[in-house]
């Protein structure tokens, strides 16, 4: 793992170099100053007046150039410092990201969009901050430490020894300390994650939230999350207080020794005054860092989680995979075929009871417009997404024009088939960009034209700001009717040879589906379809309908001959129009 977090710092090598240099030499300007300070009070300063005063220009002159030195070092490692370690983050964001376009839909279905938005902001940011401070502080503290720690042995060793014995009982109980608190930081990650989905599912649901008055409920929901990530901080804060209190003691206990020692020193004729003043500034060079690296716990423990929640999504591969002899898809006719085919969602692998699909064979000729019915749970939308592979069957075969889907590769396979729900998924920005979302080549042109074709166009031009016109958030600003036009839009500029509707309709007023489903039978012209419907009314031209049931093909016929069977279908066409 720490390899691998070393691997960040390729691209900001030069950054990182000047970054130690600068701060090694604020370390060493630190370090200059007591022992410029004691030679003087031992040398110079004892001397008579005019020769004090003869050189005291020269002196200012030196100690303005050492701390205008000090200024440039300090400012490029706060500056450039955090650029580098921003720059970090920003790579981190762009490999998170693309690790997770490039999961499976099982990934989603498992994990939480608030635990995903919190590993790529918050654990990224303490990251961050751990890639930046981390080598800076442990080399200046190693810098003021060393040199410290050696200038204090010239001046006492016994005493610089008694330091040394406390300094490794400190450095000893916080390696200890930081492994118990490791898991306690790890918890905390988790908690946060949790509160953040919380927040993202009220937020997304607030129109549902408001509509059946349900704030409270939803705020002791929230509260349930806060509440248990304030335990986790609160068992997080109880460890770091007993872990600054022994570190305060163990400072205090330093102190005592050099103040109790030295005296005894003193007493005995083994040290100077003097030299026990000096010894006094060199203790807070020496104690300073050792604090400073101590304090740095906290942001080191939380880097560590994050960066091991950011290594899980990294390494875990996507399900549904390209074969390594992976062809592009060719598709001359839009023969579709499902041959025995058998699954069941991956929470459930290899239960047979708890398959979805169970055997279901269907043949569609090319250019004909099928149109699947049945139960809710029966395999209607499972058999459409195992079409462009969201999910991978477990027995059996799905080709198109004789091609096994799982033998073509994902981005020819899906840039083939054309998809278009009754959820329809607007992008927050302008009406011509969510009609080119997939074609970013194309020109205003050949999006009027597609804008055109779904029926959407007089609309769109009726606006004050035209194709320019923001949607909102998920498409706030329009209504359900004009989304699913826009969704159609989309879908002609893509031109598919292949199409799939998952009721497309089923949740617009009469007026809207009528104007959507013309838009419809217009996109579906000359291309095999795929319709799943609730609303029978919108399928009767269909050139045949199937019955799904179980997971299985239990009728397929036209809408009179389905009728005139008296089975399943015509049950559910006398439910509805009797």
């Amino acid at each position: 793992m720490f390899r691998r977090f070393l691997t960040y710092y390729k691209g900001q090598l030069h950054l990182f170099v000047i970054d130690i240099i600068a701060a090694v030499t604020v370390a060493a300007v630190d370090l200059a100053f007591p022992q410029i300070l004691r030679g003087l009070a031992g040398g110079l300063f004892t001397e008579g007046p005019d020769a004090i005063l003869g050189v005291l220009v020269y002196i200012a002159v030196g100690l303005v150039a050492m701390y205008a030195l000090r200024f440039v070092c300090r400012y490029f490692v706060i500056f450039w410092g955090h650029v580098m370690g921003a720059r970090m983050e920003s790579r981190m964001r762009e490999d998170l990201f693309d690790a997770y376009v490039r999961q499976s839909f099982s990934f989603f279905d498992r994990n939480r969009s608030g635990d995903l938005m919190s590993r790529l902001v918050s654990d990224l940011f303490d990251i961050s901050e751990a890639a930046h401070h981390g080598p800076e502080f442990l080399l200046i503290g190693i810098v003021e430490i060393i040199g410290s720690f050696v200038i204090l042995a010239t001046i006492n060793v016994p005493l610089t020894a008694a330091l040394a014995l406390i300094a490794c009982l400190l450095v000893a109980y916080n390696v200890w300390a930081n492994v118990r608190m490791r898991e306690v930081y790890t918890e905390n990650r988790v908690r946060i994650s949790g509160v953040n989905s919380r927040l993202e599912d009220a937020l997304g649901g607030m129109r549902v939230v408001k509509g059946f008055a349900a704030e409270d409920a939803e705020s002791e929901k929230f509260r349930a999350s806060n509440n248990a990530y304030l335990d986790s901080k609160t068992r997080m804060y109880r460890a770091m207080g007993r872990y600054q209190a022994a570190i305060a003691v163990m400072m205090g206990a330093l102190n005592t020794v050099v103040v109790v020692l030295g005296g005894w020193l003193i007493a005995r004729g083994r040290m100077e005054a003097a030299d026990l003043a000096t010894y006094a500034l060199y203790i807070s060079l020496f104690t300073a860092p050792i604090t400073q690296i101590l304090d740095f716990t906290e942001t080191f423990q939380k880097a560590i989680a994050g960066f091991r929640r950011f290594c899980e999504v990294l390494d875990e591969q996507p399900q549904i995979l390209d074969r390594p002899n992976a062809r592009p898809l060719r598709v001359s006719e839009g023969a579709i075929r499902y041959d025995n085919v058998h699954f069941a969602y991956p929470d459930t692998p290899g239960e047979k009871d708890d398959e979805v699909i169970r055997g279901l064979t269907l043949d569609i000729r090319p250019g004909e417009t099928i149109a699947l019915v049945g139960p809710s749970g029966g395999g209607k939308s499972t058999t459409c997404a195992l079409l462009p592979r969201f999910y991978d069957v477990d027995a059996g075969s799905i080709t198109i024009d004789g091609q096994d889907v799982r033998d073509v590769t994902q981005k020819s396979l899906r840039e083939s088939i054309g998809l278009v729900q009754q959820d329809v998924y607007l992008f927050d920005g302008t009406i011509a960009e969510n009609i080119a979302y997939g074609c970013p080549d194309a020109t205003a042109a050949e999006i009027r034209l597609a804008a055109r074709r779904a029926n959407i166009a007089d609309f769109v031009e009726s606006l004050p700001d035209g194709y320019e016109t923001e949607v909102g958030e998920r498409g706030s600003h329009l209504s359900g009717g004009q989304k699913q036009r826009i969704a159609i839009a989309r879908v002609f500029l893509k031109n598919p040879p292949i199409l799939i509707f998952d009721e497309a309709t089923s949740a617009l007023d009469n007026e809207s589906e009528q104007a959507v489903q013309e838009s419809l039978e217009e996109l579906s012209r000359g291309r095999t379809t795929l319709v799943i419907a609730h609303r029978l009314s919108t399928i009767r031209r269909a050139d045949e309908i199937v019955t799904i049931e179980g997971g299985r093909v239990v009728e397929r016929g036209t809408h009179e001959e389905l009728l005139a069977r008296g089975g399943t279908y015509a049950r559910y066409y006398e439910m509805q129009f009797a």
